[in-house]
């Protein structure tokens, strides 16, 4: 999977009116979706995503309804597209199958937050077998061992948690991300992007001012859309792409 930099992923939930949201995210300059597949358990998921997950839930959206989404989705755009989900979902249809049927669906990488490095090899070898990257999360509280050990099997980019908490929308940019970046950066040549907590053209503009290659939107995507439906998330979309693409056109 090849991530454009500056990049500006959106996370979207998996449920009804998803495909024309995310073809207005990508129209708005997103370089690559993560399709949320709703789990029960989500613990990784601050009220909004959470939120959201609940009501696909409610209507209905199982990991195989996501995936048929997906497919839809992969048909309408050209971008990455990267489902996130939780281990109960994988491990419930089995690694190899899952990741069959995600690639089948036309996912290009796999992220799965509570499933750690050192418990993911059998994913990580059915993501090899279908040609999916595994992408892993790493927090400011990674050990450098661990750190090192993800990067290694690593994917298309890495995604760096920029609290220590869920995921949710924040007015300032956390002061813990410029270090990460630096640990982070010795062990790989992947992008890497940084999510939890992003909600403005600011805080993307703070990202890349802090060495990072882009940032993921999750829970400011989904507020918007819900208030303003499409063509607000587009313009939201729109105006942090722009804000992205500022930094690096002032970086060359």
């Amino acid at each position: 999977m090849k991530i454009a930099t500056p990049a500006l992923a959106i996370y979207l939930m998996a449920d009804d009116g998803v495909v024309e949201l995310a073809e207005a995210a990508v129209r708005g300059g997103a370089t690559a979706i993560e399709l949320g597949i709703p789990f029960s358990d989500p613990l990784a998921d601050g009220p909004t995503v959470q939120r959201a997950g609940q009501r696909a839930l409610r209507h209905g959206i199982t990991a195989d309804r996501a995936l048929g989404l997906l497919a839809e989705l992969r048909a309408r755009v050209d971008v990455p597209l990267i489902p996130m989900t939780y281990a109960g979902p994988v491990l419930a249809q089995g690694e190899q199958r899952f990741c069959e049927r995600a690639a089948g669906a036309g996912a290009d990488a796999l992220i799965v937050p509570d499933l750690p490095h050192d418990e993911a090899g059998e994913l990580l070898a059915g993501c090899r077998r279908f040609g999916l990257d595994l992408v892993p999360l790493l927090a400011p509280t990674s050990r450098d061992d661990r750190i090192a050990a993800a990067c290694a099997d690593a994917g298309g980019f890495v995604y760096l948690v920029s609290v220590a908490g869920v995921t949710g929308s924040r007015d300032s940019l956390s002061d813990r991300v410029a270090p990460m970046v630096a640990r982070v950066r010795p062990h790989t040549g992947l992008p890497l992007l940084v999510g939890f907590g992003i909600s403005s053209g600011e805080a993307a503009r703070a990202v890349l001012d802090a060495g990072a290659d882009g940032v993921i939107i999750g829970s400011k995507a989904i507020e918007v859309a819900e208030a303003e439906g499409s063509e607000g998330l587009e313009r939201f979309v729109r105006g942090v792409a722009a804000a992205l693409n500022h930094v690096s056109i002032a970086r060359d």
